[in-house]
């Protein structure tokens, strides 16, 4: 068969892409690969039609090339293309390399054993560093293309085999001080780098980082390719994209690598020249080097992030929303650390004066105050999860950004957010003296929605926003009545108004919680029993009751029924009145509703209404309250059976099952023991019914902690004590994190039933542990010893610690007792705690004043000092 025309290819290629799957289904798609490339080797064709199939290959590689084998035979045929390419200026030779590349990656077929994996490596690296661009490669006018294609083939690699680089790290350091393509080296460089960190810092490697530094061809050996490390890397790492995580959450592990002085030194030398040359790139490639830099040197033992202070001279002014992104994720990863107060109070203006400009797009403007309402503070007060606005971040300076009508949707809600934050502030401390207040004004702008959204023909928009806004303030100030109460009667009369809107009030009472849904049902029922119930308005006054129809009210409620039951003609509004008598059915309403029932069956023409009243009636009066839930709850999706044997068998096959099931286990963190080689959580359990041969399982998020081993209970029943279970806890670094639950166990009947139980948090103090018995007589000489030991390689902070009424000595014997080792009560204690696995952290506390403490704080591990600053604030509040 000849090779096919342009029009033949542009038909077949149509097809394809309008349905991949149902192309290579068909008779054509066998033979499309490999007609693709056997197209690509014909001189008939031009390059601009060569690209074109070669861009296909790069769009569809796993339709064309769906296994291991299809895939390699692909790699090699496109390089033997490559080769044959004459040295003449050809389009041709970068998308051979990108079309090799991603046959092998999306066929998995990249390895050691890979014929086609040990063409493309050399070649690519050798492009990289410019040694193979000559005669076979085109003339000197592709060098530089051709160079930053290679990187980019390269990085592609390294991110699907994460540490297959690790052995080219001095190499690519040397490649980065040449002339060459600056970007895709740094990314390449930036990359391998932090890859080769992280699998180590995994796999406990101690020696070798400093030679992989080392500027030079290849390691000893000759082989580039670290496959051995590749293999360790194979568990997905994290994504590069510059994002701002809590360090609790998302640690990684890098902790337990600690180099070398040397290695260390080599380590700096790296990052700094990565650094030195990042105002070369463009913004977008910038976030993306500081982030895999700052990422691997988060957790690196005895490495402060000073490097990156000169870089934030000249990222702190940028105006492109990448970099300032990026400053903002290393921010959230070193904090005090690297960010100085005066630089979080220019971050926080600059982000305030930005949100404000007439001219911003609205994409920009709502990753401004995205950024402020996520901003990461040095020294955030209150709990971590707790949403607050920035301790900065005043009512005054925040006058710019107040939500406003003429707003956009969207930026009105994220302004509004920020101004239910400042309403938290303002809550907590009143500034008396000042004519204006955030309450005041979140009470006239929700009245302007709602005035808004009563308009009559309005449109929808403008309803929707008034429920998102409702919505987003209760989230926000659930726990503030004297914003709910006005919030509750506002609704209600935005109901009597336009009660059109009902559809918009069932969906907003389904998704808030107690604090707004109570009053608000009590004021909607209210709003439509006071009614005539025979206007227009009858089905959403019904669709209404059928929400938030209760026990309460019944005389009220049953009078409206009746009296709208004389106008419901139609079938629609007969089953909208049905629906509020199953729900009175199950709230437990009786004798009123009984006699409705009776006159509905009597009155009603429609045979299917008259049937529902009568099988109402019917259950009401025949069954008791536990019964009547069973009967008016949810039917069964299985079909009926047809015979007892069937049922049996159906059974049977549930005892065999583990089913899933409601907890009924409850589980909680006892106190902390300070005692034995390692930390272990004390748990607390408790059971609702009997469970038998329960097994607790444990999952903790990410690689902070070793995987935690399952506890066993042969019996529980209710209202017997149970001894503390405990449970060891393998740290890979002093770092808080939450544990996830499933709970396997056996019902009395013999079902066996699996259940996830609420996230168990593991606090910072439940780390603790104290240091061997120091001798005697010479407490303060061990004291100072473990003191001096912290530096240089540690860290040095000072804070002020707030006092309760009952002073230090009380503060101290309930929190850190057990790791006093110096006492001079009631106003100087020398605490030193043990940090698993191998870490320090030691307390200075003296010269104690009525309303608090100065503590200075040493550690081995600087990433520690964030943690310790925000467990010494706390402990004021829970003494």
């Amino acid at each position: 068969m000849g090779p096919l025309s342009r029009e033949t290819w542009a038909q077949r290629l149509g097809a394809f892409r309008a349905s991949p799957s149902a192309f290579m289904a068909g008779p054509e798609g066998e033979d499309l690969g490999r007609d693709l490339l056997s197209e690509l080797r014909s001189e008939k064709l031009s390059e601009q039609t060569k690209v074109s199939l070669l861009a296909l290959s790069l769009e569809y590689p796993a339709q064309l090339w769906p296994d291991a084998t299809a895939a390699e035979a692909a790699a090699t045929s496109l390089l033997d293309i490559l080769v044959l390419l004459p040295p003449r200026p050809s389009a041709l030779r970068r998308p051979l390399l990108l079309a090799a590349t991603t046959a092998l990656v999306a066929g998995d077929a990249l390895g050691p054993t890979s014929e086609a994996s040990r063409r493309l490596l050399p070649l690519l690296l050798g492009l990289a560093s410019g040694r193979d661009l000559g005669r076979g490669f085109g003339p000197a006018s592709e060098q530089r293309p051709l160079q930053a294609t290679a990187c980019e083939c390269l990085r592609e690699l390294e991110s699907c085999k994460p540490g297959l680089l690790g052995g080219c790290l001095g190499l690519l350091r040397g490649l980065l001080g040449q002339e060459g393509p600056v970007q895709p080296l740094s990314l390449l460089l930036a990359l391998a780098l932090r890859n080769t960190l992280v699998i180590r810092a995994r796999a406990r490697a101690r020696a070798g980082l400093q030679g992989l530094l080392m500027a030079g061809d290849t390691p000893s050996g000759g082989d580039p390719w670290n496959w051995a490390l590749a293999e360790e890397g194979d568990a997905r790492l994290q994504p590069q994209a510059p994002s701002w995580p809590a360090a609790e959450e998302e640690e990684c592990g890098l902790a337990v690598l600690e180099p070398t002085p040397e290695e260390a030194r080599e380590l700096r030398a790296a990052v700094a020249q990565l650094l030195d040359t990042s105002y070369l790139l463009t913004p977008v490639a910038q976030a993306q080097l500081l982030w895999l830099l700052g990422w691997a040197l988060r957790g690196l033992r005895g490495q402060t992030p000073v490097l990156f202070k000169p870089q934030l001279v000249r990222l702190l002014g940028t105006a492109q929303l990448t970099l300032l992104h990026a400053v903002l994720a290393l921010k959230a990863a070193f904090g005090e650390a690297l960010f100085t107060a005066q630089d979080e109070a220019l971050l926080l203006r600059r982000l305030t004066v930005a949100a404000q400009h007439p001219a911003l797009p609205l994409p920009a403007h709502l990753f401004h105050l995205h950024c402020l309402l996520s901003f990461p503070e040095n020294w955030p007060l209150g709990p971590t999860a707790e949403e607050a606005a920035p301790l900065l971040l005043g009512p005054r300076l925040c006058r710019g950004l107040l939500p406003s009508l003429l707003h956009d949707p969207m930026a009105l809600l994220a302004r509004l957010h920020l101004l239910c934050l400042l309403c938290v502030e303002d809550e907590e401390k009143e500034e008396k003296g000042q004519d204006w207040s955030p309450r005041h004004y979140l009470e006239e702008l929700l009245a302007g929605l709602r005035q808004r959204a009563a308009l009559d023909g309005g449109p929808r928009a403008s309803a929707t926003l008034c429920f998102q806004a409702s919505h987003l303030v209760v989230q926000c100030l659930a726990t503030q009545p004297t914003v709910l109460t006005p919030l509750t009667h506002g609704l209600a009369r935005l109901y009597r108004a336009r009660p059109v809107l009902a559809p918009h009030f069932v969906d907003l009472l389904d998704r808030v919680g107690p604090e707004l849904g109570e009053p608000l049902r009590v004021a909607l029922r209210q709003e439509v029993v006071s009614g005539p119930g025979r206007d227009e308005a009858l089905r959403w006054h019904l669709q209404i009751l059928a929400e938030v129809a209760d026990g309460n009210a019944q005389s009220a409620t049953l009078g409206f029924l009746g009296a709208a039951a004389a106008h419901c003609t139609d079938w629609g509004l007969q089953q909208a009145l049905l629906r509020v008598c199953r729900a009175l059915l199950r709230a437990g309403v009786g004798g009123g509703l009984a006699d409705l029932l009776q006159a509905l069956a009597r009155q009603w023409e429609d045979p299917d209404g008259r049937d529902h009243a009568r099988l109402y009636y019917i259950l009401l009066a025949h069954l008791a309250g536990p019964k009547l839930g069973v009967a008016l709850g949810p039917s069964p999706a299985a079909p009926a059976l047809a015979s007892s044997l069937v049922a049996e068998n159906q059974g049977f096959a549930a005892v065999l099952m583990v089913q899933e099931a409601p907890a009924p286990i409850r589980l909680s963190v006892g106190p902390h023991r300070a005692a034995g080689p390692g930390p272990v959580l004390q748990l607390h359990v408790e059971v609702l019914e009997p469970a038998y041969s329960l097994e607790l399982r444990f999952r903790v998020e990410g690689q902070v902690y070793a995987p935690l081993g399952a506890v066993h209970v042969p019996c529980l029943c209710p209202g017997r004590p149970c001894r503390p279970l405990l449970l060891p806890l393998q740290p890979r670094r002093p770092a808080p994190t939450r544990l996830d639950v499933r709970a396997l166990y056996t019902t009395p009947t013999g079902l066996t039933c699996h259940a996830h139980l609420p996230p168990l948090p593991v606090n910072f103090a439940d780390l603790f542990l104290p240091f061997p018995q120091a001798p005697e007589g010479d407490k303060l000489g061990f004291f100072e010893e473990l003191w001096d030991s912290c530096l240089p390689k540690g860290a040095e902070s000072r804070l002020w610690c707030p006092l309760g009424p009952q002073g230090l000595e009380a503060l101290v014997s309930r929190h850190l007792e057990p790791f006093v080792v110096v006492a001079q009560p009631p106003t100087s204690y020398h605490v030193a705690i043990r940090l698993p696995p191998d870490s320090r952290l030691l307390l200075r506390l003296e010269a104690a004043q009525e309303d608090g403490v100065p503590v200075a704080l040493r550690t081995d591990d600087w990433a520690v000092l964030p943690l310790a600053g925000d467990y010494l604030r706390g402990l004021s509040a829970a003494v």
